[in-house]
């Protein structure tokens, strides 16, 4: 089923992601994650794709065992890896598979390598999957603004692009203050962009996730989490209980207030989603 139908057929939607295993290793442990993810029935599952694509095989393949545990697939393609021959080898590798959706991302740069240059931005990424098959394409966004954008204006100008090149819905990035995430769609609906956003939540369960996370995408930390770090950091219990009741207020504060397309950054937990899960089950009904 396309995405875009999900999100226009439910009130509410609550999906998850997971990451391919590296190169090297065996699906086994992530199709095991797949259907204990599935069983918990969120509206779909994205699927990851490794640095400079190195995962891409894997990626489809997962997509493909999401589809067959019955709840719809999000595979994740970059500009960064693809050129017009990898994407269309990709592309036709997830419609030999049933996939329909495609997460249309720039990627993070390549280390000690030039990356691709086929598809400069995300935009014209989603314009040529667009092209080449009957694809729901959705894309990335930053409620704090991408950290290489000159400002958030710019940076909600090119999503306005991504839009009008085929984009049906954006992800956020994860943010840990809500009102950055209504400040940012406030300013978005004055750009007159007119489809879907979906906000991704991070449950933070240890300290050490919470500083790679943070390194990686600039994300602010608001002092009321940065205290719950501080004081539960080196209890790991303690740690997992708080991330996972910070992340439920989260999601219960978004969805009070308008914000109805949840997507859980589960870590690859299935565990951390099941409790996330419970704690808004009756939420996810109306």
């Amino acid at each position: 089923m396309k995405i875009s139908d999900i999100l226009k057929t439910k009130e509410i939607t609550v999906s998850a992601e997971i990451f391919p295993p590296k190169l090297g290793t065996e699906l086994g442990q992530s199709r095991k994650i797949v259907s204990e993810m599935a069983e918990l029935k969120p509206d779909f599952i994205s699927v990851t794709y490794g640095a400079a694509g190195s995962t891409a095989r894997f990626t489809a393949e997962l997509a493909e065992a999401v589809e067959s545990c019955g709840v719809a697939s999000l595979a994740h393609v970059t500009c960064v890896s693809s050129d017009e021959d990898t994407l269309e080898e990709y592309l036709n590798s997830l419609k030999s598979n049933g996939i329909q959706n495609i997460l249309a991302l720039r990627g993070d740069m390549p280390v000690g390598r030039e990356p691709k240059r086929v598809y400069p931005h995300a935009s014209d990424l989603a314009l040529a999957i667009k092209q080449r098959g009957d694809f729901c394409v959705g894309g990335a966004c930053y409620p704090e603004g991408h950290p290489e954008a000159a400002s958030v204006s710019a940076d909600i100008e090119a999503l306005k692009i991504k839009a009008e090149s085929g984009c049906e819905f954006f992800t956020t990035q994860m943010f840990f203050d809500n009102d950055v995430m209504y400040s940012f769609m406030t300013k978005f609906q004055r750009k007159g962009i007119n489809i879907p956003v979906i906000a991704g939540i991070m449950p933070i369960t240890n300290a050490r996730q919470l500083g790679r996370s943070v390194s990686l995408s600039g994300t602010a930390v608001p002092r009321r989490f940065r205290e719950i770090v501080e004081r539960f950091g080196d209890k790991p219990l303690a740690m997992r209980q708080a991330g996972i009741a910070f992340a439920t207020e989260q999601i219960i504060d978004l969805i009070a207030n308008g914000v109805n397309n949840i997507h859980i950054y589960a870590m690859n937990k299935p565990d951390v989603l099941a409790e996330i899960l419970s704690n808004i089950s009756y939420i996810r009904e109306i």
